[in-house]
């Protein structure tokens, strides 16, 4: 019978890490008793490695969604003791390995920064080299114009919180692989019920994506007001297409002013520039 090799042992250990962290933690062999969901378990021999292997997964609907699992309302936090909540999820992260993303040259942990009581929170997809090297989301050249994006709504970075669908750059600024996305979510799920804001805007299509659990195109997504986690959400272009299509920016701030409009926001007159 074959052994795993290290890879696919890591492999496995942080698909077993994502099922503890969703509360599952016992596994079913075929022929076998019921065995305990634990990283060490990795090293058994098995009759077909395939059949344990996490498939690489195309589409997101065949992959479970973190975001059906968590419940979908949580008990709101007073706005003292939300920071400490934050922190305690941060806690939780750790150093993380329960992700392929872990492994693939990652140098820090992302977590998320800004008001914890913020009104207005941006979801985007995954942290790029600046982010990594810093270890704080948008600060890169699309960090620049998100900012700019926040100033022309009449808000600065620190009124709102800022976060990713995975916390770990892929490599390449790739985009995230399911698996990836679903095992990291449920701590980006965790800190929008802790900071419960009013809107969340879904910063491109990998972001539209996992928040509304389910893949559609970004064109029949914009424009109209959508619900996730208990809060208004509202889907408009990553800051990184806007840098490769101007043009798109008129559309992009089209779509924040819907955000405005729900908040209760007077939008200024003047259109947002890199």
């Amino acid at each position: 019978m074959p052994r795993l090799d290290s890879e696919q042992q890591q492999a496995i250990a942080a698909r077993i890490r994502y099922y503890r962290d969703l509360g599952v933690f016992d596994f079913y062999r075929r022929g076998d008793a019921v065995v305990e969901a634990t990283p060490e378990n990795v090293s058994l021999q098995v009759t077909n490695p395939d059949e344990t292997m996490p498939r690489k997964q195309s589409r997101v609907q065949s992959q479970p969604s973190v975001n059906d699992l968590l419940p979908a309302t949580q008990p709101v936090i007073p706005p003292a003791e939300r920071e400490g909540a934050l922190r305690v999820i941060r806690e939780d992260i750790g150093e993380c390995t329960r992700c392929p993303l872990a492994f693939a040259g990652r140098h820090t942990i992302v977590f998320g920064e800004g008001n914890a009581n913020a009104r207005l929170m941006f979801v985007g997809e995954g942290p790029g080299a600046d982010e990594d090297a810093q270890g704080r989301p948008f600060v890169g050249r699309a960090g620049q114009l998100l900012n700019n994006m926040i100033t022309a709504m009449g808000l600065k970075r620190e009124d709102v919180y800022i976060a990713n669908i995975v916390k770990c750059r892929p490599p390449q600024n790739r985009t995230p692989e399911p698996v990836e996305a679903n095992t990291c979510s449920q701590f980006l799920f965790r800190q929008i019920d802790v900071i419960h804001p009013e809107i969340l805007v879904a910063l491109g299509s990998t972001a539209a994506t996992y928040l509304l659990g389910g893949k559609a195109p970004l064109s029949a997504l914009r424009g109209r007001v959508h619900e996730a986690r208990g809060s208004k959400l509202i889907v408009t272009y990553h800051p990184a297409y806007l840098l490769r299509d101007p043009r798109q920016k008129k559309e992009a701030w089209a779509d924040l002013q819907i955000a405005m409009a729900e908040l209760g926001m007077k939008p200024p007159k003047r259109t947002p520039s890199e």
